[in-house]
């Protein structure tokens, strides 16, 4: 495999040269080198890379994404995690699709002031505890 100096790793994987440094001191990713004060990586990097930033995007840590990853790069991605954060993705869906739902419904409501409708106040109340409820917010108002 080709080696590439960390600007080419940077500019393909979209991210800051100092990014890959804290990666590298992490133990997520390896130089193979260096030429002059570069840092070389063998191109496999880009896919590790790519992996660790999938797993930023579905909420995992570094130390997280770390031991799935292996120090190696030869570790087994935990399907249990996945299936768990799944579960805590499709969640968040729910919440916020009740959330996006009560909105709609406060811009729309024909009620004269907002805090006369009764689904507006649902939501107020559920905001105010901290999380939305599994009832939903019905037009009712």
């Amino acid at each position: 495999m080709p080696e590439l100096d960390i600007a080419e790793v940077a500019r393909r994987a979209n991210l800051p040269a100092s990014t890959l440094r804290y990666y590298e001191d992490r133990g997520l990713i390896a130089s193979i080198g260096r030429r002059g004060l570069r840092r070389q990586f063998d191109a496999g990097v880009l896919e590790r890379l790519a992996v660790i930033s999938l797993g930023r995007f579905a909420g995992f840590s570094l130390n997280e994404i770390g031991d799935m990853l292996g120090r190696e790069g030869k570790g087994q991605i935990d399907r249990s995690r996945l299936a768990a954060r799944a579960e805590q993705v499709e969640t968040s869906i729910r919440r916020l699709e009740r959330l996006r739902d009560g909105l709609r419904h406060a811009a729309d409501c024909p009620a004269p002031s907002h805090f006369e409708c009764p689904s507006f106040r649902r939501l107020m109340n559920d905001a105010n505890a901290g999380v939305l409820s599994a009832r939903g917010v019905s037009h009712d108002g």
